[in-house]
Order: structure tokens, then C-alpha cells, then sequence
């Protein structure tokens, strides 16, 4: 297997390929998302092969399953619908895909759902600019301009580490002051 080549991709994705989506969705929650996932980690591991110990192997595979799919999810949560701005599409902001057009959900969206989401997107932004000045900054950049902690620090002046201080006592202020009933 370690020197096998193309031919012997299929036999160890048949071997650890159920596994591995097993592992996957068991973060992700999403058969979809765990799919794809699944496949950049069974090409990862299988391109490593080469220069892996085989002892702890299946330590080593779930490791890396596991790791990939936190990354995906983080990814993932902090483009929240993308939290767009007026007349952009959304479906592909930052995020690279395989085929040149949108999803179909993308393109069968009514003018109701439409006006639905706009309206999140305003709600969303009006509890944002309720929180705390130290915090609206912060939060505003890395959630909604998709900024990293290095953008925001330079932007902003404060050290990488007080920009992620703030970030998380700003979720902590959160999850104290804010209802799942103010996004529904």
C-alpha cells in the first residue's frame, strides 16, 4: 500500500474510507459536508503514506480525519450565510468551488426567502452594533469582514493576543446577553 501507487488508491479507500466518513461526520453533522471532507482526508493520508511509521496508524488516520473536520467546522462557522452585504450573491465569497455555477438552492431562492435573509443579516448587525465598544471592533472584523487575528491587530494597533482576548470574552459576553430567540 505505502508504495503502491494509483492502483492501490481504491483498496484503501475501500479499507479506510467508511471509517474515516465515520469519524468525519461524528464532528460535522452533515453527510454532505463529511463527503467532502472524507475525500481531502483519504488523499492527504494516502499522498503521507510514503513517509509515515506505520506504528499507530489508525491513531495517526483518525488524528488527521479529526483535525481536518474541526478545521472545516471553524471555517465554516465564521461564514454564517456569509453575513453579505446588499447585491452580493454569497455562494462562493471566500469559499472555492469545484463547478462555475451556483448550487441550485442558490438559484431556486424565493424573493421571500430573499427578504427573509436580508432581514437576519440586519438583525444580526444591529445586536452586533449593541455590544461593547471594546468588542464591536473586533467582532465586527473577524465575523463579518472575515479578517484574520494579524489583519485585525494591524488594523486596530493591539497585539494578536488582546485582539483574541477580545474575541473571546465578546462570545462570552454573548452567550450572556443574547437569546437563541433573537435569530429566530
Amino acid at each position: 500500500m505505502r508504495d503502491g501507487g494509483p492502483q492501490a488508491y481504491r483498496p484503501f479507500v475501500q479499507t479506510y474510507g467508511p471509517y474515516l466518513y465515520r469519524t468525519v461526520y461524528a464532528v460535522l453533522q452533515s453527510p454532505h459536508d463529511a463527503e467532502d471532507v472524507t475525500q481531502e482526508v483519504l488523499l492527504q493520508i494516502y499522498r503521507s503514506l510514503p513517509d509515515c511509521r506505520l506504528e499507530g496508524f489508525k491513531t495517526w488516520i483518525t488524528r488527521i480525519a479529526v483535525n481536518r473536520a474541526i478545521d472545516f467546522k471553524r471555517k465554516k462557522a465564521r461564514r454564517p450565510e456569509q453575513l453579505m452585504e446588499d447585491g452580493e450573491s454569497g455562494w462562493g465569497t471566500g469559499v472555492k468551488r469545484r463547478e462555475a455555477v451556483p448550487p441550485p438552492q442558490v438559484l431556486e431562492r424565493s424573493a421571500e426567502d430573499m427578504a427573509i435573509s436580508h432581514d437576519e443579516r440586519s438583525n444580526i448587525r444591529a445586536l452586533v452594533e449593541h455590544l461593547p465598544a471594546n468588542y464591536r471592533e473586533v467582532v465586527y472584523a473577524y465575523y463579518m469582514e472575515d479578517k484574520s487575528y494579524e489583519q485585525i491587530a494591524a488594523e486596530t494597533g493591539l497585539e494578536r493576543k488582546s485582539v483574541e482576548s477580545r474575541l473571546y470574552r465578546a462570545r462570552n459576553w454573548m452567550k450572556r446577553h443574547w437569546r437563541k430567540e433573537d435569530f429566530e
